[in-house]
């Protein structure tokens, strides 16, 4: 692997031919059900894996399991600001365009040549909504702020399988002075109380696409769920979910700073939000039921958008006392010496209780990622309900 978590691979777990087949043959399963009924999200929804909010749907923390590091698509969660489109991968088509290419008008490519062209990637990252954690604005500090009450699970580790946007920008024609990209998706246009804002599209900095921005078709060596943006999306490993914009329709480069509602209007805390905060769960259940006795393997995962995790202490007595967590290695590779290179993905780490007493206990974990950020005891409130990054207050009882 790279520093940025990609790594070259030659058949991404199917031949490229398969990828096609297979993602085409999910969404002719699926577009009856979009037909008949056409429901925001298409794949299954169990309850004992999801909350469904309708648009959106979350993980439910609980079924996490503990053995398992990358998040399985039929798992992840799901946030749509419409409704879940049904694209024909034989006729799509990524359009590039914009003053900051050669050619203003442009390039348009397919899934087949993009494929054929470029040299095939993958990366493992954090892939998270801006407003996970949003409930606990409320039940932990006391202010409701707008918006999904996502508890935990509006996160997931996937592998991403796919090409460098860098790659794609510099066959393109990418002007030295482009400064700004912005991602639109095909999904119907958003009305919110009788505005349309039109399709989801969100602008990034150039410097971010030249550094780790994928144009993904795969993840965790399967082809996009249609729900996760089949057949091709953007992206960006370590930054909020709105900015890796599903069902990815073009790619506008410009010399200037490009806006839209989704940095301006949403998704923006003083300015546009970019890199995810460090965050913490406990891989129980909330009021979890646990049994007396003379110790108890307690496990959990941390993440940061910026940086891989360097520490993690926890508490069992509600923060009067607090104790390094054992930090387990992220799957990967080993470089001489060694050294390990890191992704994005989340750390996981485990934790020994000895002697709980019988009764109610809060448990805490607090992570600090290598850039030196942790999480704070209290998030700055903010209406929208981003960022929630304050320590998890999580309640248990030893019986």
């Amino acid at each position: 692997m790279t520093e940025n978590g990609l790594r070259r691979r030659t058949l991404l777990g199917l031949p490229l031919a398969g990828l096609a087949t297979a993602g085409a043959a999910q969404v002719g399963l699926l577009a009856g059900r979009a037909v008949a009924g056409a429901p925001a999200i298409l794949k299954a929804l169990p309850g004992a894996w999801f909350t469904d909010f309708g648009t959106n749907a979350e993980m439910r923390w609980d079924s996490v399991e503990p053995g398992r590091y990358l998040t399985p698509q039929a798992r992840l969660f799901v946030r749509n600001h419409t409704q879940t489109p049904t694209i024909d991968p034989d006729t799509y088509a990524l359009r590039l365009s914009g003053d900051g290419l050669r050619d203003p008008a442009g390039v348009s490519i397919g899934l087949d040549e993009l494929r054929r062209r470029f040299e095939h990637v993958e990366v493992t990252s954090v892939h998270e909504c801006t407003g996970n954690g949003r409930s606990f604005f409320e039940t932990q500090q006391g202010q409701r702020a707008s918006g999904t009450q996502w508890a935990l699970g509006a996160v997931g580790s996937v592998t991403w399988q796919g090409v460098r946007l860098r790659d794609v920008l510099e066959w393109a024609g990418l002007r030295p002075d482009a400064v700004s990209v912005q991602a639109a998706g095909l999904d119907p246009e958003y009305v919110d109380k009788g505005v349309n804002h039109g399709r989801v599209r969100r602008p990034f900095p150039i410097s971010k696409a030249l550094d780790d921005a994928l144009l993904a078709w795969g993840a965790n060596g399967e082809p996009l769920l249609p729900d996760h943006g089949y057949p091709l999306r953007l992206v960006l490993p370590g930054w909020v979910g709105i900015a890796s914009i599903k069902w990815l329709g073009s790619l506008e480069v410009s010399t200037t700073e490009l806006t839209s509602p989704w940095n301006t209007q949403w998704y923006n805390i003083g300015g546009p939000l970019s890199t995810n905060p460090v965050r913490s769960a406990w891989e129980l259940p909330w009021n979890a039921q646990l049994r007396a006795d003379r110790k108890i393997e307690l496990t959990g995962r941390s993440w940061s958008g910026a940086a891989p995790i360097a520490r993690v202490d926890v508490s069992t007595d509600g923060g009067a006392t607090w104790s390094p967590a054992r930090l387990r290695p992220e799957p990967g590779r080993i470089r001489g010496g060694g050294r390990r290179t890191h992704g994005h993905g989340w750390t996981q780490w485990a934790h020994t209780w000895r002697a709980p007493r019988p009764g109610a206990h809060t448990l805490l974990a607090r992570a600090t990622d290598l850039r030196g950020r942790t999480q704070p005891d209290v998030a700055a409130f903010n209406p929208n309900g981003y960022f929630f990054d304050a320590v998890v207050r999580h309640p248990v009882t030893v019986a």
